[in-house]
């Protein structure tokens, strides 16, 4: 997880999107240290809608929704904000995806982005991830914001509340709040489709974030 990581980005500024797709660059990192909060532009598309497949038909795995509304500091609802999010298959490995190599290789090619409704609401549609192999680590997705024009940071990724990984410590290690809490509850709906609730408040313990 991207707490563990000791390394920092060595800029402040992002990078522009790799080939093949489009959209905001040069956005500010804030919140750092933060590996990775660049390869948020590696392919990024050219048009975004509000709800998004991570994972495609027919992934195995348990069915996920991911859901949620994004707000200022006001809790006022923001629209065209940029939520991106990645995370392991069901075996706890990110599979690769051959068009990226560095940071961006090793999201893997279970990751998409969605741009907020004008009610600020989003939505993920995918599998549910494995914990690590081998690990305390919990199942988890990680989640960045990016705000066209103004700036990127990663948010506490989410976090499952029945995951039996999820102990006291292990939650006191990764729950820091960025963006408001990452700790879902998560649900079955009548057809099995496991259902997670992950609001966001932009800008929400992250250092750095302009005001």
């Amino acid at each position: 997880m991207k707490r563990m990581v000791a390394t920092c980005v060595a800029v402040a500024i992002a990078l522009a999107c790799a080939p093949g797709g489009a959209g905001p660059s040069h956005e500010p990192v804030v919140g750092l240290p933060c590996e990775g909060c660049d390869a948020v532009f590696a392919g990024l598309p050219d048009s975004l809608a509000w709800s998004a497949r991570i994972a495609p038909a027919g992934e195995p795995g348990e069915a996920m929704r991911i859901e949620g509304v994004v707000r200022d500091g006001r809790g006022r609802p923001v629209a065209g904000v940029i939520v991106y999010a990645y995370h392991t298959n069901s075996r706890g490995v990110y599979p690769r995806d051959d068009r990226y190599t560095g940071v961006a290789g090793r999201h893997g090619r279970l990751r998409a982005w969605a741009r907020t409704h004008e009610n600020g609401r989003y939505r993920f549609d995918t599998i549910r991830p494995g914990g690590y192999p081998e690990s305390d680590i919990p199942q988890h997705v990680h989640m960045h914001i990016i705000e066209p024009g103004r700036c990127t940071y990663y948010i506490d990724d989410i976090l499952f509340r029945d995951d039996p990984r999820l102990t006291d410590a292990v939650r006191l290690r990764f729950d820091f709040k960025r963006g408001g809490s990452g700790v879902a509850d998560p649900v079955r709906d009548g057809d099995g489709t496991w259902l997670v609730t992950r609001d966001i408040v932009l800008g929400e313990n992250i250092s750095g974030y302009p005001k």
